[in-house]
């Protein structure tokens, strides 16, 4: 099993650390267009080796596509990150010239690969590369909706006082402050719903906080997180090199799931070693239905903005 991870930076050096250390990935290769970045990034990682227990090969690379070629799985972390007060919207004229320069060069030496798209705005990154890319439907997601239902859970279990391992929860929807879709009416601590524990008006809180998780640590941190985004990616890669069948909510190119065509929006998936093996119709309350709605308008948008 051979793990490309395209920039190496905090999230794409995060996602490469936490899929070393889970072990099972014979390689890991980190790419940056920083001459001797990935290079000191995976020097530093294999002395972690010894000291956490894993005999996963990390190798960088400055730039040189023909060193990932083979790849099973090819991860898209390069782009701008987010400054405080920018949404992930406005920088969609940088990125997108370097996601599908990335995607053509990452296709070109491993042609059967599976392709997680990371960078911001994430959903119309996706759908970026649907457009550009030679590839079925089921071998490009895009990672935002795991790490929304990660934040979605530590809001719950922060107001349901529970440990984090009693609530389950998620979010789908578009990748963005406005766009995502807390499902409140699904949330359960122990298999109870949520509701029995916590006011409407306090689940709406929760909503509203998950909603800004992101721009809310890029504010604290100025820049975007990295550990949360890192674990996300490398629990999707996981599911899919050890064929899991877990389902996660990613961005996947919808033909009328959910009432919507031609758009890449997060919906729950199950993935395995095809990729996505399946889509998950899950009913949603009426106002659910009218966030998705919305959601997609919002999507469909900046996806307007794109050359393709």
């Amino acid at each position: 099993m051979k793990v490309t991870v395209v920039g190496a930076g905090a999230v794409g050096a995060s996602c490469a650390e936490y899929i070393a250390i889970k072990d099972f990935a014979s390689e890991v290769v980190l790419l940056d267009i920083k001459e001797g970045y990935a290079e000191g990034k995976a020097m530093d990682l294999m002395q972690c080796a010894s000291l956490n227990g894993f005999d996963t090969k990390i190798t960088g690379v400055t730039n040189d596509y023909s060193k990932t070629a083979n790849s099973d799985i090819c991860v898209i972390t390069s782009g701008i990150p987010r400054k405080p007060g920018m949404t992930r919207e406005e920088l969609i004229g940088i990125n997108a010239g370097i996601v599908k320069s990335v995607a053509t060069s990452l296709l070109e030496h491993s042609p059967n690969m599976i392709l997680i798209v990371v960078s911001n705005p994430m959903d119309t990154m996706t759908y970026l590369a649907h457009k550009s890319l030679d590839m079925p439907k089921n071998r490009i997601i895009g990672m935002g909706g795991a790490l929304d239902s990660a934040r979605f859970k530590y809001r719950l279990a922060e107001a349901l006082g529970a440990p984090i391992s009693d609530v389950d929860g998620m979010v789908i929807g578009g990748h963005s402050d406005t766009g995502m879709v807390p499902l409140t009416s699904h949330a359960t601590r122990n298999s109870i719903k949520v509701s029995e524990f916590l006011s409407e008006e306090r689940l709406e809180q929760v909503a509203a906080d998950t909603k800004v998780g992101g721009a809310t640590l890029t504010k604290l941190l100025g820049t975007s997180a990295w550990y949360a985004p890192g674990a996300a990616v490398s629990g999707l890669v996981q599911a899919i090199a050890c064929d899991q069948k877990k389902i996660y909510p990613c961005s996947t190119f919808l033909e009328g799931e959910y009432g919507l065509n031609d758009i890449c929006i997060g919906v729950p998936v199950v993935l395995g070693k095809n990729g996505i093996e399946e889509i998950v119709d899950i009913p949603l309350s009426e106002a659910e239905k009218e966030h998705m709605k919305s959601s997609a308008e919002g999507v469909r948008k900046t996806n307007g903005l794109l050359e393709v």
